[in-house]
């Protein structure tokens, strides 16, 4: 009997992944991965992260196992294998009875969790063909995540820890994924308390050669600071892509604010846009704590031009410019990451925020894995998550950055 070479197995399995998906919903997403790489000879199970990006859980069992077996504990993305992989985006391998691969899950850049690929005994976990193939199936699997998620609810809730809620669930289906890049700029972000937030988000588009984004923070709380804000979004994407302007988004938010609620309502926010073939920077900071430039891994100096009334306060609108260096990165957060209080009620501050982004600089690891430490240190910070909303959104015009965001 001739045995199909390697190349053969996982471009087969990856065939019949593709033909048998049009007819699957979120689901039976895993049922139909098992049971092609269980014909192909391999056994895999799907890891994501939880909202909190704090545990990986597994989106099924493994059915060629036991189908009645309960659902794997998760594991931590701190202290485990498959935890390292995930922060790092680097396969890594796993030798002994059972060999095989801890391979990341992305879509474009967006960390999605691991794919953990179990290859027959005797088999090279090391070979070239075998990282390749499992690098494949976990980039078919990332895509086939993402575009069957608002299908079902399978893929929400199994990757949340408890539930979450409304103002919560309306702002979540709102946003961009966390993180994007192209070949020389990343952006990451991060929103906590991810289960209660309220009147928080970030957005961003990139389009021709220019990134525009935003960082928003709706006054008040719950469902009324989610609306606030979900009408702010709205109108921001609405007159953004008629053609306007910095100036003219913000003065498209607005009168949509002032024409939709008869109380104060206001947004505070930082709206830019990055050229990113020229480096040159536009923004606008609408009452809104200022971003921090970073150049070689140092803080120089918070961006506090553009200055104008929150959004939904009427005001001349005026814009501010910057040229960036290759390698530079802005951060812009929401004040619950500054003013989060410990147990005795001292501030996390922007002091002790600039200087973990510094440190971080130097560690090499992907942005996205960067903001998501420097969110926990917040947590970490307060004993739990934020009492009030707390963005972060880094970006990064730099092509190493933009390797470091792929398995």
């Amino acid at each position: 009997m001739t045995v199909p070479p390697p190349v053969v197995v996982w471009h087969s399995l990856l065939a019949e992944l593709i033909d048998v998906a049009h007819f699957v919903g979120p689901s039976g997403l895993a049922a139909i991965v098992q049971d092609s790489a269980a014909r192909a000879g391999m056994g895999v199970t799907i890891h994501l992260v939880d909202h909190e990006q704090e545990r990986l859980r597994a989106l099924t069992r493994d059915l060629a196992v036991d189908p009645d077996a309960p659902l794997p504990e998760p594991l931590p993305v701190g202290g485990s294998i498959a935890g390292r992989a995930f922060m790092t985006l680097t396969p890594l391998i796993r030798h002994g009875a059972e060999p095989g691969v801890w391979m990341p899950i992305v879509n474009g850049t967006e960390r999605i969790g691991v794919l953990e690929v179990r290859v027959p005994a005797g088999t090279d976990p090391t070979a070239p063909e075998t990282v390749a193939g499992a690098r494949l199936l976990a980039g078919l699997i990332g895509h086939m995540i993402t575009s069957m998620t608002s299908y079902g609810d399978a893929i929400a809730k199994a990757r949340r820890s408890r539930p979450m809620t409304p103002a919560a669930e309306l702002l979540w289906q709102l946003l961009p994924p966390l993180t994007f890049a192209t070949d020389h700029f990343v952006l990451a972000a991060v929103l906590e308390p991810c289960y209660e937030v309220g009147g928080d988000a970030f957005d961003y588009t990139v389009d021709d050669g220019l990134a525009r984004f935003a960082v928003y923070d709706g006054v008040g709380k719950g469902m009324p600071a989610a609306l606030t804000t979900a009408v702010a979004l709205g109108a921001s994407r609405a007159s953004r892509r008629a053609g306007a302007d910095l100036a003219g988004v913000a003065e498209a938010v607005d009168t949509a604010l002032k024409s939709q609620f008869t109380d104060s309502r206001f947004v505070t926010a930082v709206l830019g846009e990055f050229d990113l073939k020229a480096g040159r920077l536009r923004y606008v900071g609408a009452g809104h704590p200022p971003p921090v430039l970073l150049r070689r891994g140092k803080a120089v100096r918070a961006l506090a031009g553009g200055r104008r009334t929150p959004l939904g306060v009427p005001a001349p609108t005026p814009v501010a410019q910057e040229r960036l260096e290759p390698g530079d990165r802005i951060l812009f957060y929401s004040d619950g990451v500054t003013e989060a209080r410990d147990e005795h009620g001292a501030l996390f501050g922007l002091e002790r925020l600039v200087d973990l982004v510094e440190r971080h600089a130097e560690d090499g690891l992907p942005i996205a894995e960067t903001v998501r430490r420097i969110s926990h240190a917040v947590r970490d910070h307060q004993g739990g998550p934020p009492s009030d909303d707390a963005t972060l959104l880094l970006l990064e015009w730099s092509q190493a950055a933009a390797r470091r965001s792929v398995p």
